[in-house]
């Protein structure tokens, strides 16, 4: 299995940059600023007096365009030599270990520290639920983090990605980390750096290895065959031997035959495109005939259940359907959840939570008609209106009504 790596990637690239940089400077044939047609390309007019390369082998019929004479396209491009230029100064030590923080798949760059599944359960309910649903279900438009099931298909597909709505209520594919997700470290790193969606940063590696140990329980994910339990203490150690269900499903499985050269499996694999990627003609119209190998006619494809009972009904006119009000909760309380329940839901932002009887009492000090007032021009952290302008200041007074009345004793 080829696999990328992205340090591996930057190293690689620098050195071979360097050393295109050596050839050409010694053998003066062309610049680094310039392409030249190969043999495996056709030169094509282009509008701007530039040559466009039609690659034979371009996965999808693309074109590549020269860079030649300070032209790029439509484009001039700077043709000065940077012998001699020299800005800035090399990072320090101290200064590339700030930085490099991200964790790869194999566990290198995991910080140490541990949090149990049932810490992770406290964090997730105070932290993460107002947005992502209870166990990570989803809701309030954002992503579902667990669910699925992580079977596989005799080919080592995950089965509920294949999902499809063939038959009223058949679910879609199951998008989640346990079914979709390649790798448990990036659900690591991404909650260490970007989450909570309020406040980023803010925890610290215990509460995030809780947060993550609880994710995969909810996932069902099993760690050298053990079942993630509310005991179970996730550390970098175990987090390095997760082997997600979707592992591979983001790679092209190109195995040469013996394996040495990974580059020149990869060559091989899309040289031989009518196999593995199709002929690379673009198709926009009559795309049944020939098939991808060019020579055989595709078969065509027609969808064996169609559903007619379909409320409301499939139309080409992309009006929004009429919004049906719902009768469960007040107008206010609706206001509330459009606009001013992402910082409200709880106290991480620095607002006083709805249902927090402490917290508005001393909000009340003020009185309600400086409560009312602040909320519709704004103070501090709060925008005016919750940041929203079509908000009238009778819907604002209605809004700190419904939160005054929701958070005090009854």
């Amino acid at each position: 299995m080829f696999k990328l790596d992205r340090k591996s990637i930057i190293n690689g690239t620098m050195a071979f940059s360097a050393a295109a940089l050596l050839f050409t400077g010694c053998s003066g044939i062309a610049s680094s600023n310039e392409t030249t047609a190969t043999a495996s390309a056709v030169a094509i007019a282009s509008p701007h007096g530039t040559y466009a390369i039609k690659n034979k082998t371009a996965i999808d019929g693309g074109v590549t365009y020269v860079r030649a004479n300070g032209v790029d396209t439509a484009y001039a491009y700077n043709q000065q030599g940077s012998k001699g230029v020299s800005f800035g100064r090399a990072a320090t030590a101290n200064e590339i270990k700030a930085w490099d923080i991200d964790a790869l798949p194999d566990g290198s760059g995991l910080p140490e520290g541990e949090g149990s599944v049932e810490e992770g359960d406290e964090l997730y309910e105070a932290q993460c639920a107002s947005c992502h649903g209870d166990f990570g279900g989803g809701g309030n438009g954002y992503p579902q983090l667990a669910g699925g099931n992580q079977s596989k298909d005799e080919n080592g597909i995950v089965i509920t990605l294949k999902n499809q709505r063939l038959e009223p209520g058949m679910d879609a594919p199951k998008r989640t980390v346990g079914t979709y997700w390649p790798t448990a470290t990036t659900l690591f790193t991404y909650i260490r750096d970007a989450m909570p969606y309020a406040t980023p940063k803010s925890l610290s590696a215990n509460e995030t290895y809780a947060i993550t140990a609880y994710l995969l329980a909810q996932n069902e994910v099993e760690i050298d065959g053990v079942e993630m339990d509310d005991e179970y203490v996730l550390n970098a150690e175990k987090l390095s031997k997760v082997v997600l269900a979707n592992r591979n499903g983001f790679y092209p499985d190109i195995d040469g035959m013996n394996g040495t050269d990974p580059i020149e499996n990869v060559r091989a694999f899309y040289a031989d495109r009518a196999k593995n990627i199709g002929s690379g003609t673009r198709c926009m119209t009559d795309c049944k005939d020939p098939g991808m190998d060019g020579k055989t006619e595709a078969k065509v494809m027609k969808i064996g259940y169609e559903m007619s009972d379909v409320s409301p009904a499939y139309s080409t006119v992309r009006d929004l359907p009429p919004e049906v009000e719902d009768k469960s909760i007040s107008k206010a309380e609706k206001m509330y959840n459009d606009s001013c329940k992402l910082c409200h839901a709880t106290d991480q932002m620095g607002a006083p939570a709805l249902g927090d009887i402490a917290a508005w009492r001393d909000v009340m000090v003020k009185g309600k008609d400086k409560v009312v007032y602040n909320s519709i021009n704004g103070m501090g952290g709060m925008p005016a209106k919750g940041g929203n302008p079509d908000l009238l200041p009778s819907d604002v007074k209605l809004i700190v009504e419904f939160m005054i009345d929701s958070s005090k004793e009854h």
